[in-house]
């Protein structure tokens, strides 16, 4: 293992039924990329790899039935916008569970978000804006750097929002950032200009192929 294995992670997020054909919140063609995610945790590639997983409890704030509205439609909370999603990942579904098809014993730990019923969570690193204005951090950031680790890999769902945050919080924080394209889809993919820009003006390295070097 390269000095540079040692010092890099992989983030995978979210890699969830309900995030997947058929889920209550699918993307496009989300569980296509099950087999090159499994690849790459088995690979050796990384010293670590840290997981993520939406868990919100029945009722979450983010839902559009708790507010009687369309899904996809959004409000202002907190003075943020907020999309208001189909409900999705409700703690102990089917659909809330870490796909069955990955080798989750190769990671180390596992960040549940979304648990607040008040607060969103997109990213890995830190949740959504919370009543006082603030974005609580999860303490994944905190976790990489007692391991000495200065860089990560990105890959999950869904591209256009967890993947997204989390990748534009890792680089926030200081960690070299790698966002592996091809193993992310999004929830709507006419977003993904908007998103390809984000992430170059933060410094995100865009990566292409399965992060294996294909």
């Amino acid at each position: 293992m390269s000095d540079e294995t040692r010092r890099k992670a992989l983030l995978v997020v979210d890699m969830q039924p309900d995030f997947m054909e058929g889920g209550a919140l699918a993307t496009e063609d989300g569980s296509s990329i099950i087999p090159a995610v499994r690849e790459l945790m088995l690979s050796g590639r990384y010293s670590d790899i840290a997981a993520t997983q939406d868990w919100h409890p029945p009722g979450h704030v983010s839902f559009a039935n708790t507010h009687d509205a369309e899904p996809f439609s959004v409000i202002s909370l907190y003075g943020h916008d907020q999309v208001l999603w189909p409900d999705h990942c409700v703690q102990t579904t089917p659909g809330a569970e870490l796909h069955a098809d990955l080798p989750w014993e190769m990671a180390s730990v596992i960040i549940r978000k979304g648990e607040d019923p008040w607060v969103d969570s997109y990213s890995g690193f830190l949740n959504n804006w919370n009543s006082n204005g603030e974005r609580p951090a999860t303490g994944l950031a905190g976790w990489l750097r007692d391991r000495g680790i200065t860089a990560v890999d990105c890959c999950g769902l869904a591209r256009d929002y967890c993947l997204k945050w989390t990748a534009l919080d890792g680089a926030a924080a200081g960690f070299e950032t790698g966002f592996l394209w091809d193993l992310t889809r999004p929830v709507d993919g006419n977003g993904d200009p908007d998103v390809r820009t984000d992430l170059d003006q933060a410094g995100v390295r865009v990566i292409r192929g399965n992060g294996l070097g294909d």
